[in-house]
């Protein structure tokens, strides 16, 4: 099953954003760094109970995920340790957030959701974790319904709801990003096996 989102913006909309950059002498780990340093902001936001700031600072600066691989290709700096670079901020901006949520609902002494947090936390990380070891044994592994992209809209998109619709958004959230991100490890482990259950027969 393919993913929600696609996995890359069209040319058309990151190419002038690339070109400008490009020309200010912005390098793609300088710009993978610019976007975790704004889900830190976004994280310390959401500690802070505000919601709408974090999720659109969120939204925002993940956002910039979309144009660094852009920008080491049409610059010609796309190296290995580029790529791993930029997935471990990936990580880590993801993470960031949600501890800013952990240590909100920690203050509140809400149990379910300091539960709900550490479950989307390591789903979350095995989605990758699951790609990077399959990319070791050689296989490609785009598959799953709930990658980051999913995850990133529909925890930013959660904040924002939260204040505008004044109501608790964020729980039925943190159950959804546990829990379809807990499908998509099991789903891309079946891959796995599936592919590596193919290779087996034709050797």
């Amino acid at each position: 099953m393919p993913a929600l989102t696609p996995r890359s913006a069209p040319n058309w909309l990151t190419d002038p954003a690339v070109s400008v950059l490009s020309r200010l002498g912005v390098t793609p780990n300088m710009l993978t760094l610019f976007g975790f340093a704004g889900n830190v902001g976004a994280a310390v936001l959401a500690a802070d109970g505000r919601f709408l700031a974090a999720g659109i600072v969120m939204l925002a600066f993940s956002a910039l995920d979309f144009l660094d691989g852009s920008l080491a290709r049409a610059t010609g700096r796309a190296t290995p340790f580029g790529a791993v670079f930029d997935s471990t901020m990936d990580r880590l901006s993801e993470a960031a957030v949600l501890f800013g949520l952990l240590w909100y609902f920690s203050n509140l002494n809400a149990r379910e959701e300091e539960l709900l947090i550490f479950a989307a936390v390591v789903a979350s990380i095995m989605v990758s974790y699951l790609r990077a070891r399959a990319e070791i044994i050689g296989l490609k592994l785009r598959e799953g319904v709930f990658t980051r992209t999913e995850r990133v809209l529909l925890l930013g998109g959660g904040l924002i709801l939260h204040d505008l619709l004044d109501v608790n958004v964020l729980t039925p959230v943190l159950w959804a990003l546990a829990l379809i991100a807990g499908f998509t490890v099991l789903q891309r482990l079946a891959m796995v096996w599936l592919k590596t259950r193919d290779m087996s027969d034709s050797a």
